[in-house]
């Protein structure tokens, strides 16, 4: 049965060649839905088919976002609080699903989240970049698509490697819960040099419109909202630092106020990224002063 088995053969690599054109196809357009900004030397990378996220910050060649490939560990995501309203795994349609290109110019990317039908939200992304502010510039969205009226604040979580870098904030007032990761306080901010322990930790605090990282000579520094007593959703806070167990990663967590949102209605919620090189071996009065020189009025 030569014959039959070369037709067969020949069915077979067609079928195989077919099946690898698609999938390199598909590869390609995924690819190619990626997108990024530039601020001077630094880049922003955001891919709307996997969920929106910013997948990649970097000065130079520098990269400063996880690049982990476990779930849950990469990238910088957005979601809804407070978290008790949906507990875990992340909402699937805000954190993993793709986001609907709106605006891509090439300065600017909107995107579009599709509707949670659990939660009756939606989310928005709006990403530009501030050339004259040095800054990233990100706009969150979040409408109520829902029939009732809710109350909803908006969520940001970047992710960044446990790799002996320094995380800093200005602290209103205490850290909660006490004891779990060693802050000091001095030079106008409270400090955490990262470390690692064999259980995840996440503390909260009330700060004032920021938060900062620096590692590897580069600085981070985020801008929004100064929140003032009460305006945070029930149990969180405005800002928050949640270290993985081991020396894993570091999420860094800022959140915008308990809004009430009637049928029909979105809030915005703007959130300014500033990347800089400052050198290794700055101390800490000297990064403050690099982000007191980001605070002044742009």
């Amino acid at each position: 049965m030569p014959s039959l088995t070369n037709s067969i053969m020949k069915k077979l690599i067609l079928t195989l060649t077919a099946i690898s054109f698609v999938i390199f196809l598909h590869a390609q357009d995924n690819k190619a839905l990626a997108v990024t900004l530039r601020v001077g030397d630094a880049t922003m990378t955001i891919d709307p088919a996997k969920g929106g996220k910013i997948l990649s910050l970097k000065y130079k060649e520098r990269e400063v976002i996880s690049q982990s490939r476990f779930p849950e560990s990469f990238g910088s995501t957005f979601w809804t609080s407070p978290q008790k309203e949906w507990n875990w795994p992340p909402v699937l349609e805000f954190d993993k699903q793709a986001y609907q290109v709106k605006q891509n110019d090439g300065n600017r990317l909107v995107i579009s989240s599709p509707v949670s039908e659990r939660l009756g939200l939606s989310v928005g992304k709006d990403f530009s970049s501030d050339a004259a502010d040095g800054a990233f510039v990100i706009t969150y969205s979040i409408k109520n698509e829902g029939k009732e009226a809710r109350r909803v604040a908006p969520w940001e979580i970047t992710r960044v490697p446990n790799g002996g870098g320094v995380i800093f904030f200005a602290a209103v007032d205490s850290i909660w819960p006490a004891g779990l990761m060693n802050f000091e306080s001095g030079d106008g901010a409270a400090w955490y040099q990262t470390d690692e322990a064999p259980q995840n930790r996440k503390v909260n605090a009330d700060g004032r419109g920021w938060l900062a990282y620096s590692a590897d000579g580069l600085l981070l520094v985020k801008k929004f909202q100064d929140l003032q007593p009460g305006q945070p959703a029930p149990g969180e806070a405005e800002v928050q630092v949640y270290v993985n167990r081991g020396k894993t990663y570091i999420e860094l967590e800022s959140q915008g106020a308990y809004t009430l949102l009637q049928p029909g209605e979105s809030l915005r919620w703007t959130v300014r990224w500033y990347l800089l090189p400052v050198g290794k071996n700055l101390s800490r009065k000297e990064l403050m002063e690099r982000v007191t020189t980001i605070q002044k009025p742009s």
